[in-house]
C-alpha cells in the first residue's frame, strides 16, 4: 500500500496532471460496487442512497459522514480489495444490538466505518486530493479553451472565444453577477442548468415558476432577482472554492475566516498598543458616488450624508451592520457606480456622470429594500486597491463622535 503519509506533502503549485482516457473509464464509472457481494449500484456522483441502503440492510455496515466521501466509486472498490485482505473487524468498530439477555429481538452486529481509523481518515484526504486535482485541470482546460460559444442568457448576443466575455457581459449590461469566471468551473453545465430553469419559467433567485416569458423578466427585474440564490446547494459544485477542504463549502470557509479575525482582533485589543511605527500615510477617502477626495475618512462621509443624502453611520446603526457587512457596502456600491448602474436599481448608463445624474433625479442614492442584492461574498473584495473607506471601517460609534467633533457648524447649533 502507497505511503499513508504522503498525501500531505503536495502543493497545488506543482501539481502534474497525468492525461487519462476519460471516455474510456466512464463506463466503469457509471457503476458503485457492494464492498462484499457482487451487486452494483448507478453512480449518481454525491447521492448513493441505493448502495447505501443495501450496505445497511444486507451486511450492517455503516458509513460514518458520508457527505465527506467526495468519490463513493473509488471509495468502495478500496475497501473491497481490503475487505478481501483482512477481515471486517480489523478496520471497523462493532456494534451490537440486543446483546443483553433481557432485550427484545435478534441480536444484531453493525460495523461503523469512519474517520477515526487512520487508514480510512487517509482514504478520504486521498480522495479529496484528487478531485481538487481533477477540478484544478478542468478549470485550466477551460480557462484556454478557445472554442467556447455561447449566447447570452437574457439577450440574443452571441459570444466565441473566452468565457469571461459572456459573464462580463451577462453582469455589466443585464446586471447578473455570479462572481469571478475564474472562479467557476464546469462552465457550460452551469450555463445549461441557469438556461434550462429560464427555459422553464424559472426565476434564478426565488426559484417561482411564471406564466410567461414577460411576466419572469418583470418580477426578476422589480424585485432585483437577476442573481442566483446562494442558498440552493445544486450551484455548489459549479464554484472551485466548494472543492478545497474536505467537507467545508464556501459557507464555511468564510464562517471560518470571520471568526479567525475576529480572534485576532480580540487577541489585539489584549496586547499593549504601539505607535512607534506609524506614518499617517493612508490615501486619500474617495466618495463613493463622485470622485471628489479627502484627507481623511470623515471628511468624506460628512460630503456624502451632505452631498449625496447617503449617511453611512446611520446606515450602519439602523441595520446594526457588523465590518463585514460595512466592507460588503462599500465594494457594492464602488462596483456598481464603476459599472455605471444605479445603486439602488441596477439600471445601466452609459457613463458615471449619466448614472450620477439618474440617482439624483429619482434620488437613488441608497441602498436597495433587499439585502441581499448587496450581502453577497463577491463583496468582500475590494474593487480598488488601498481604498481609505475599507481601511477605516469600524464595528463601534467612535466613527460617529468623529464627525460630529469635526463637523463645527453642526455642533455649534
Amino acid at each position: 500500500m502507497a505511503d499513508r503519509g504522503s498525501h500531505t506533502n503536495h502543493s497545488l503549485e506543482v501539481l502534474a496532471f497525468p492525461e487519462e482516457p476519460v471516455k474510456e473509464l466512464s463506463k466503469l464509472e457509471l457503476q458503485v460496487p457492494c464492498i462484499f457481494c457482487d451487486k452494483e449500484f448507478p453512480n449518481t456522483t454525491g447521492k448513493n442512497d441505493a448502495v447505501l441502503h443495501h450496505l445497511l440492510v444486507e451486511h450492517q455496515l455503516v458509513i460514518g459522514n458520508v457527505a465527506q466521501v467526495c468519490d463513493m466509486r473509488r471509495y468502495l472498490c478500496y475497501w473491497k480489495t481490503r475487505f478481501k485482505e483482512k477481515p471486517i473487524t480489523e478496520f471497523c468498530p462493532v456494534i451490537n444490538i440486543n446483546s443483553k439477555p433481557d432485550d427484545i429481538g435478534p441480536k444484531i452486529q453493525y460495523f461503523l466505518m469512519c474517520d477515526s481509523l487512520p487508514e480510512e481518515k487517509w482514504l478520504r484526504e486521498d480522495l479529496q486530493r484528487r478531485r481538487l486535482e481533477d477540478v484544478l485541470e478542468c478549470q485550466q482546460r477551460e480557462r484556454s479553451d478557445t472554442h467556447f460559444s455561447r449566447t447570452c442568457l437574457f439577450c440574443k448576443q452571441h459570444f466565441e472565444g473566452n468565457r469571461t466575455s459572456l459573464f462580463t457581459h451577462m453582469a455589466s449590461d443585464h446586471g447578473f453577477n455570479v462572481g469571478l469566471p475564474d472562479n467557476l468551473v464546469n462552465v457550460n453545465e452551469f450555463l445549461d442548468v441557469l438556461e434550462q430553469k429560464l427555459a422553464n419559467l424559472q426565476c434564478l433567485f426565488c426559484e417561482k415558476l411564471f406564466k410567461d416569458r414577460t411576466a419572469l423578466k418583470d418580477h426578476m427585474r422589480k424585485k432585483q432577482h437577476k442573481k442566483i440564490n446562494p442558498k440552493n446547494k445544486e450551484y455548489d459544485r459549479f464554484y472551485v472554492i466548494n472543492y478545497l477542504e474536505l467537507g467545508k463549502t464556501w459557507e464555511d470557509i468564510q464562517n471560518e475566516k470571520e471568526e479567525e479575525e475576529e480572534s485576532k482582533t480580540d487577541q489585539s485589543n489584549t496586547e499593549e498598543d504601539d505607535w512607534s511605527d506609524w506614518k499617517g500615510d493612508l490615501p486619500p477617502s474617495v466618495c463613493l458616488f463622485c470622485e471628489t477626495s479627502f484627507p481623511v475618512t470623515n471628511e468624506a462621509l460628512q460630503h456624502m450624508k451632505e452631498k449625496h443624502l447617503f449617511d453611512f453611520l446611520a446606515i450602519k446603526r439602523s441595520l446594526g451592520l457588523d465590518f463585514y457587512h460595512q466592507v460588503k457596502i462599500v465594494n457594492y456600491i464602488r462596483r456598481q457606480v464603476y459599472r455605471h448602474n444605479c445603486v439602488n436599481c441596477q439600471e445601466n448608463f452609459p457613463s458615471r456622470l449619466a448614472v450620477l445624474e439618474h440617482m439624483e433625479e429619482t434620488q437613488h442614492f441608497h441602498l436597495p429594500e433587499d439585502q441581499t442584492v448587496w450581502d453577497q461574498p463577491q463583496y468582500f473584495f475590494p474593487t480598488y486597491e488601498n481604498d481609505a473607506l475599507l481601511c477605516s471601517l469600524d464595528d463601534d460609534e467612535d466613527d460617529e463622535e468623529s464627525v460630529e467633533e469635526g463637523n463645527p457648524t453642526e455642533s455649534g447649533n
